[in-house]
């Protein structure tokens, strides 16, 4: 079987508002996070996280691990705007949700990648035919959280 291989597309940085805290539910605790500002950057596109446009309705599950579920929109640097789209993973032991959950501690790449595992699985939409590629890709990304919000380092899927 071949490897995957993967396409740097762009590092983003959302900066969050604080939690909504809706509680446990049927199926796990819910807490909505929505994005306050961010911006992005990669070597075919860059912009900024439209404010207010979207979140994550993230919830911890039974097991401790978290579900993510977000929807964010962006407009490039000339103007497009594109509709991301991502769940994914948080998988944490007990003793370092607490780190995971500190979104306004310093980045700290090192600390992320030894104390809890983040992954997303971006998708993107857009009418704007100069990113129209971006419709027909399957994106991966490494997370973590820290300068006040999260920050993705996202790949397409070749």
């Amino acid at each position: 079987m071949s490897e995957l291989k993967t396409e740097f597309l762009f590092e983003i940085r959302i900066q969050i508002q604080p939690p909504m805290d809706v509680g446990q539910g049927p199926d796990g605790h819910r807490m909505i996070f929505m994005a306050k500002s961010g911006h992005f950057e990669g070597p075919k596109l860059k912009g900024e996280v439209i404010s207010m446009s979207g979140g994550d309705w993230s919830r911890v599950r039974a097991d401790g691990s978290g579900a993510i579920d977000v929807r964010q929109c962006l407009k490039t640097h000339d103007g497009a705007i594109i509709l991301m789209t991502y769940g994914g993973r948080m998988v944490t032991s007990p003793e370092n949700f607490e780190y995971f959950m500190d979104y306004f501690k310093p980045d700290d790449p090192q600390g992320a990648e030894e104390r809890y595992y983040l992954r997303i699985n971006p998708l993107f939409e857009t009418g704007d035919e100069r990113y129209a590629w971006l419709n027909n890709i399957v994106a991966i990304g490494k997370g973590r959280t820290g300068d006040g919000g999260v920050i993705h380092e996202v790949f397409a899927v070749n």
